[in-house]
């Protein structure tokens, strides 16, 4: 994601389109959407924002050097969304996108197995 601070000065030619520009002049640089996140987790219970932090944290970890400027504008974009559920309290019930699911990678897919099977072994611990 060093990339990221270009991105957010590129013009149109050298992002693609009118729209991913104003995609990402209004997304928050990646250090302080990923502050902004860890502190959006405090208002969890305590294991969900364990789980949280770690998730987020592996994830930005894992895209650290990805070069792609539709790829980063897209996962800034994403955890932005999330953040700002986060604090709206928006996200409650709320289920996945068909659309998103299809476009998802088989590892994706698996990642997601994994977080709910997570959520749901905690929910089972806890009652």
């Amino acid at each position: 994601m060093r990339v990221a601070q270009r991105l957010l000065m590129a013009t149109p030619a050298s992002i693609g389109s009118k729209s991913s520009l104003s995609e990402a002049l209004a997304l928050l640089p990646p250090l302080q959407l990923y502050r902004r996140i860890l502190r959006v987790h405090r208002k969890l219970d305590p294991e969900m924002r364990v789980l949280g932090d770690s998730y987020v944290k592996n994830e930005f970890r894992a895209h650290r050097t990805v070069e792609n400027p539709l790829h980063i504008i897209g996962f800034l974009t994403e955890w932005q969304l999330y953040a700002q559920k986060l604090e709206g309290d928006q996200w409650a019930g709320e289920k996945l996108d068909k659309s998103k699911l299809d476009k998802m990678s088989d590892q994706q897919l698996g990642q997601l197995l994994e977080l709910m099977q997570a959520i749901r072994s905690d929910e089972g611990e806890n009652k």
